[in-house]
């Protein structure tokens, strides 16, 4: 097929020519479509195809008109794949239903200046060549993700490009060695693969599309055939996980324990039923009640339970300590923290877990003066101290475990610092119960599966609603409890030890990602390095020449 023909038809390029409004629609269209990938049915397909359209609108575009495309695909991906932001902000965090939209738009807006930066970066590449713009693609996307998740105070690494591909068992795999980030540098590269094969004029587009097609069914491959060769694993232990499933509340009065006492016997009752399994392990998630160790009622009741089911017992409490100021003070003033507290089967507390990365504006307050600006129209906003230490916890046999809380889930290099200091299993206790029925629940639990994946570990998670699961070290899940319900299932567990490259050597590969995007963009910058005109020449105004020889 000679290029006049394809050309006539099919611009090989949008062209110089074509209107900005165009190309922002185009980003609008693959950042929704990208949601796609993160809700409803969750069709992986979108993301390794959505960031090759984007890629397409911007190799060719005026620079400022890149950034511009960048910032509307994510502000678009943002508000269709996370408007439960605004909801929790809306119906628990005291703002008004415009208070939540505008709190999300903003964090639409911190997304699309990193994305706008991509295009940007991305664009400046193609001055120099389409080729090192399409293999610069993936080192940049992981180091503007990796830029993200790493935000003083607000980093929000929700939704990475790698973990619709993370579905796939066999492709999972490469978490071992690389974190998330490998994962999205897979996709982000296949994107780019379908930018040059559209945009490139040589070689012929016949061999381009043969290449990408080659492409294609090697990672289909893999994907169909890979999760045979997947280990299969062997669970020796099983913990008793209870959903409490208790309504999320702004307060709670002096007399909860007495107006709940009916919910708390039934929870317990399920602590303690029968079962067709060894249980080893009592496990509740993040307190989604007022439940701490030093209020009386609650610790004689935790106390008790470990003591009749002989068993550990885990379970998620606000517990209430001296104040890091307190060692200069006069007044020895006590502070809360959302913690995991371990119970041993004679009933004393023997290990207690503070959380290290609270949520920004739920929990703490990351910036003084904005959270002035934010507590101006709600009250429900910060209050827990931050925790100091990833501590590891001991369990029967010598074993030890990590047990981190919710929103720690999100960022892979704190839940290595489990596994690197030595813990046996990990543990995940969640309350997803502000999320609502929204995709937010489903979401999470798919990106805390990939943790255990990173370090080789055995996972349990544990909800106050719902998604309660065991993943096992090579992300296969196990016994889901279904949302919305009040219950208690055995989830099978095992002790690992491994040290995979990844627990080892942390996000080694997103900092190569990030030294291979500086290296780049400072070839960008040297004497000499002019556009290359004729990747970026009106269809119109390609030589006739080079028309005639088909090239």
């Amino acid at each position: 097929m000679s290029l006049r023909f394809w050309t006539k038809f099919f611009p090989p390029y949008p062209g110089p020519a074509t209107p900005a409004a165009f190309r922002l629609v185009c980003a609008a269209v693959s950042g929704a479509a990208l949601s796609l990938s993160y809700t409803g049915y969750y069709f992986s397909i979108y993301s390794w195809l959505c960031i090759g359209l984007l890629l397409i609108v911007i190799l060719d575009a005026r620079p400022r008109i890149a950034f511009a495309c960048g910032f509307v695909h994510s502000l678009f991906f943002v508000i269709t794949s996370m408007p439960w932001i605004a909801t929790v902000l809306a119906v628990h965090g005291g703002l008004s239903r415009v208070g939540g939209w505008a709190i999300l738009l903003l964090i639409a807006t911190v997304f699309g200046i990193h994305t706008g930066a991509f295009a940007w970066c991305v664009r400046r590449l193609a001055q120099r060549s389409l080729e090192l713009a399409c293999i610069g693609a993936p080192f940049l996307w992981v180091t503007f993700e990796f830029a993200r998740a790493h935000m003083p105070e607000i980093g929000f690494p929700w939704n990475l490009l790698g973990y619709p591909a993370s579905a796939n068992l066999a492709l999972l795999q490469l978490a071992t060695f690389t974190g998330i980030w490998g994962l999205s540098f897979l996709v982000a590269a296949f994107n780019a693969l379908i930018a040059w094969t559209v945009l490139a004029y040589a070689p012929r587009f016949n061999v381009r599309i043969t290449l990408l097609a080659a492409a294609a069914v090697l990672v289909l491959s893999i994907m169909a055939i890979g999760p045979h060769f997947v280990p299969q694993t062997f669970a020796n232990h099983y913990a008793r996980a209870v959903q409490p499933n208790l309504p999320e509340a702004m307060d709670y009065p002096s007399d909860w324990f007495q107006a709940h006492a009916g919910d708390l016997d039934q929870i317990e009752q399920l602590s303690l039923a029968p079962s067709n399994h060894a249980v080893d392990l009592l496990v509740w998630p993040e307190a989604p009640a007022p439940f701490s160790f030093e209020e009386p009622q609650f610790a004689r009741r935790a106390s008790l339970l470990a003591v009749r089911s002989q068993h550990p017992f885990l379970a998620g409490v606000i517990e209430w300590e001296p104040a890091p100021e307190a060692a200069t003070s006069a007044h020895a003033a006590l502070a809360p923290y959302n913690s995991a507290i371990l119970i041993d089967p004679q009933g004393q507390k023997v290990f207690s877990y503070d959380k290290v990365h609270l949520v920004p504006f739920g929990e703490y307050e990351p910036f003084p003066l904005i959270h002035r600006v934010v507590a101006s129209f709600s009250d429900e906003v910060g209050g827990f101290r931050k925790g100091r230490k990833y501590s590891i916890g001991p369990l029967p046999g010598g074993y030890t475990f990590g047990a981190f809380i919710c929103y720690e889930a999100i960022f892979p290099d704190e839940v290595r610092h489990f596994a690197a200091a030595g813990a046996d299993l990990l543990i995940n206790i969640s309350n997803d119960g502000w999320f609502g029925r929204s995709a937010a629940p489903e979401q999470h639990v798919r990106m805390a599966r990939v943790r255990a994946v990173e370090n080789r570990r055995w996972l349990l998670r544990v909800t106050n609603n719902g998604f309660t699961v065991s993943v096992d070290p090579y992300g296969r899940v196990f016994s889901p409890l279904p949302p919305d319900v009040r219950a208690a299932v055995d989830l099978p567990y095992d002790f690992r030890t491994d040290d995979t490259i990844y627990t080892r050597f942390d996000d080694w590969f997103a900092w190569l990602c990030v030294v291979v995007s500086v290296i780049l963009l400072a070839l960008t910058f040297r004497k000499g390095s002019t556009a290359r005109e004729e990747l970026l020449m009106p269809v119109e105004d390609i030589p006739p020449s080079l028309v005639a020889s088909g090239t």
